[in-house]
């Protein structure tokens, strides 16, 4: 279940495709040099949580937690689902949970083993555990006043997205485990989202079964019928 993700981690997701970074190929400076050594040398990194995950690969100082925003852009992009223009679905794995620790590192500048772990901590549970998928969930509208409208009108959107496996029933999410985010005026506009799928739909899904993805929400209904080929192997991977 989600447990810690505190305030500073949703407005994390809220800009984390946006996220500060130095640009690929450019020299890496002080700051950046100490968070790689300190991350490395930590063993606290040898695991999430003393878990084995993204299918037994552990992070480890083999696997060093520091990423390059190009190949963490280039990733999160299969794993991207827009469901009309104002709802966006990031689907999260281990590298995408590492790019968002390795930010809140190095913007909070943390290096000691206790601030390490409470990232670890807050941003773990994003982690699939290997029957689910886990998503991040976005609202998103430019304009201030049209955004504080329809956060009041899609109160309760967060429980009607879904995904559906060929063949299966529609699975609706099971929203923001760690803490409630709307109240009897509005919705947030970030969610943390679980998908619990079924040994069958799971099965499904490794044979080469289609994915859709929708919401069902009175005041926003969005169906893609299909994602792209990329996006459900993608998926697919999440599924031990």
């Amino acid at each position: 279940v989600f447990v810690t993700c505190a305030c500073h981690h949703e407005h994390a997701a809220i800009g984390e495709q946006h996220a500060p970074d130095h640009p690929v190929g450019e020299a890496l400076q002080a700051p950046d040099i100490l968070l790689i050594e300190a991350l490395q040398k930590r063993p606290v990194f040898r695991v999430l949580d003393g878990r084995q995950i993204n299918r037994g690969r552990p992070i480890d100082e083999d696997r060093p937690l520091v990423l390059r925003r190009e190949r963490v852009l280039a990733h999160k992009k299969a794993r991207t689902v827009h469901l009309g223009e104002h709802v966006t679905l990031l689907f999260e794995d281990e590298l995408t949970v590492r790019y968002q620790i390795q930010e809140m590192l190095r913007i909070e500048k943390v290096f000691e083993d206790e601030g390490i772990r409470d990232e670890l901590d807050a941003y773990n549970p994003l982690v699939p555990d290997g029957t689910n998928f886990k998503a991040t969930m976005l609202i998103e509208y430019e304009d201030p006043d049209a955004r504080k409208s329809a956060l009041a009108r899609l109160i309760g959107i967060e429980d009607r997205v879904w995904v559906a496996v060929d063949g299966c029933a529609r699975v609706h999410a099971i929203a923001d485990e760690d803490l409630p985010r709307e109240n009897d005026s509005k919705t947030s506009a970030v969610h943390f989202l679980r998908f619990e799928l079924t040994p069958e739909m799971a099965s499904a899904l490794r044979r080469g079964a289609g994915l859709a993805v929708g919401v069902d929400h009175p005041a926003y209904d969005v169906v893609i019928p299909g994602v792209p080929q990329a996006t459900r192997v993608a998926l697919a991977a999440d599924i031990a």
